[in-house]
């Protein structure tokens, strides 16, 4: 049974930094396209971030508009972990904080993805 783990998030000021790790077990992690989603209070899940998985020259990664340039996606094989280094941080990137896997690209883009963690709570102070 595929299971997914995040850690690292908290309570950072506004301007900080954070990172947080999604562990995956139970099969071939390389295969996965692994995302990053985040869920505020009051408000729907968003996508944030995701990298591509094994089996072209060079892994890919997409980001929403609110990160790009601030957090940045990447993965680990060997470890089976994906990382979300997240900086300068603002009050609105307060959110829970979910990890998605799925062999599909456009699944885990479009928040379809087959597998979920059970999130990390990420809160900015101003």
């Amino acid at each position: 049974q595929v299971q997914l783990a995040e850690s690292g998030g908290g309570l950072v000021q506004a301007g900080g930094s954070l990172r947080l790790s999604c562990a995956a077990s139970g099969r071939t992690f390389s295969s996965y396209t692994m995302g990053w989603f985040r869920q505020a209070p009051g408000k729907e899940r968003e996508f944030v971030a995701s990298i591509t998985r094994s089996g072209s020259s060079a892994y890919y990664a997409y980001y929403a508009d609110s990160v790009k340039g601030r957090f940045t996606i990447s993965r680990d094989n060997a470890k089976n972990t994906v990382y979300l280094q997240m900086g300068s941080l603002k009050p609105e990137d307060t959110a829970v904080y979910y990890c998605a896997e799925d062999t599909s690209l456009n699944l885990v883009r479009s928040g379809r993805a087959g597998g979920w963690g059970r999130g990390t709570q990420v809160t900015v102070s101003s």
